[in-house]
């Protein structure tokens, strides 16, 4: 009886081991899947927290008179990194980050923007600006700090001619193939033209370019206006051309103030002077029913343009921005962005400025325009424009800009200004 007691209580204490040795090693398979499972978040943290990092600095008018045109640029950057990367926001596993900085179209203020992109935040790229004034001013900077600076969607000449240094590059158009456009649709032998412009470099340089290619094509420029860029009242300026009895005006304008009003107002078409010029972003093109009928050009129209890249952009647009689409200069910040991308996939990642130099002179890239290409000599973009009518549209508050015929880059490839 004894033997048969001791037996059951050794029989007991093996079972209790037993299941105190399982518990103890469900414990420790427990613990250790958990800390295995924290080593590989860990893990996937670091790797994050680790990779390295281009950083890409973009300056525009975030608010003032080019507001709109900053905020195009904004929305196609944006959209361009999307789609250079995938949806990844990598390049060269390199992840990119942006840092917008508003300008408020001041020079001195984007010099100020830029010196702190380039001292604090440590760009490797600048982008923008809205104004050619406060491009110009930043272009130095650029070369001192050795940084690729994507000029966009800035277009006074002297930023590819003048004043350029080795590390601009512009994505954006310049007024010399704006000219070359303008005239194609209204130069000819025996035309009187008048031209009209804000008064500074973006009206300057636009109007030297125009009248050269339209006396090129055997036109007369007979007088030209400059008008202050912050004015309302452009009178005194178009009933001097009206005095002067050209056969079209040209126009050169950009910002919220245009004289489209006016010019209405004047009854300048009913005088027999045919009003002519680019046309511009919707909200400005709102302003101008007085002008259907008008034939002229533009830098872009979402319709215009048949290539998968604009495609995409209208599309997602649309899906993004309540409907809206894509405006004048929301394919050139998507250009931009493209081009950068582009750059460093070329370069295996590498955000030196003087190396990718020599990647980018010459360097094609497909955009919501088609195919733009880095001019060698100068790193203008050469790109394709649109000669266009202004018509009225069923169901479109403005008149539509419809194409004539796509000016195609060797039609619009400006002359080499900087020798």
């Amino acid at each position: 009886m004894m033997k048969k007691w001791v037996l059951f209580l050794l029989l007991a204490l093996v079972l209790v081991v037993g299941a105190a040795c399982t518990s103890d090693s469900g414990k420790e398979l427990e613990e250790t899947d958990v800390t295995d499972s924290e080593k590989i978040e860990v893990s996937k943290e670091e790797v994050e927290a680790e990779m390295e990092v281009i950083k890409i600095g973009v300056l525009a008018s975030l608010t003032g008179a080019l507001e709109s045109y900053g905020k195009q640029t904004r929305q196609g950057f944006e959209l361009g990194l999307e789609y250079a990367t995938n949806g990844t926001m990598e390049v060269a596993g390199k992840k990119i980050e942006v840092v917008y900085e508003d300008t408020e179209t001041k020079p001195e203020v984007a010099v100020q923007k830029a010196t702190k992109l380039l001292e604090d935040d440590k760009v490797d790229f600048l982008v923008g600006s809205s104004s050619s004034g406060d491009t110009l001013a930043v272009l130095p900077l650029a070369e001192e700090y050795e940084k690729i600076m994507i000029v966009e969607p800035a277009v006074a000449d002297s930023i590819t001619g003048s004043e350029f240094n080795q590390f601009i590059f512009r994505t954006a158009r310049n007024s010399s193939q704006d000219a070359v456009a303008g005239a194609a649709a209204i130069a000819k032998p025996g035309v009187k033209i008048a031209t009209f412009a804000p008064d500074y470099s973006f009206g300057w340089d636009g109007v030297a370019a125009f009248k050269k290619a339209a006396e090129d094509l055997g036109a007369e420029v007979v007088l030209t206006e400059f008008a202050d860029p912050a004015a309302t009242d452009f009178t005194s300026n178009l009933q001097k051309i009206i005095e002067e009895k050209p056969d079209y005006m040209f126009v050169v304008w950009a910002g919220a103030n245009s004289p489209w009003n006016q010019i209405s107002d004047l009854k300048m078409q009913e005088k027999g002077i045919k009003i002519s010029t680019g046309a511009p972003d919707i909200a400005a093109l709102s302003v101008m029913e007085p002008l259907v009928g008008m034939e002229g050009f533009t830098v872009y129209y979402h319709t215009l343009p048949d290539n998968e890249v604009n495609d995409w952009l209208v599309e997602e647009h649309k899906k993004r921005f309540d409907g809206a689409v894509p405006d004048l200069f929301t394919p050139g910040g998507m250009s931009a962005a493209i081009a950068i991308v582009e750059a460093l996939t070329k370069s295996e990642g590498e955000a030196d400025g003087n190396k990718l130099i020599g990647i980018m002179e010459g360097m094609s890239f497909e955009t919501p325009k088609g195919t733009m290409t880095f001019r060698a000599e100068d790193h203008q973009a050469l790109q394709s424009l649109y000669s266009i009518k202004l018509e009225k549209v069923d169901g479109i508050d403005y008149p539509v800009p419809m194409l004539i015929r796509e000016l195609l880059p060797s039609e619009t490839e400006p002359p080499i200004m900087n020798k």
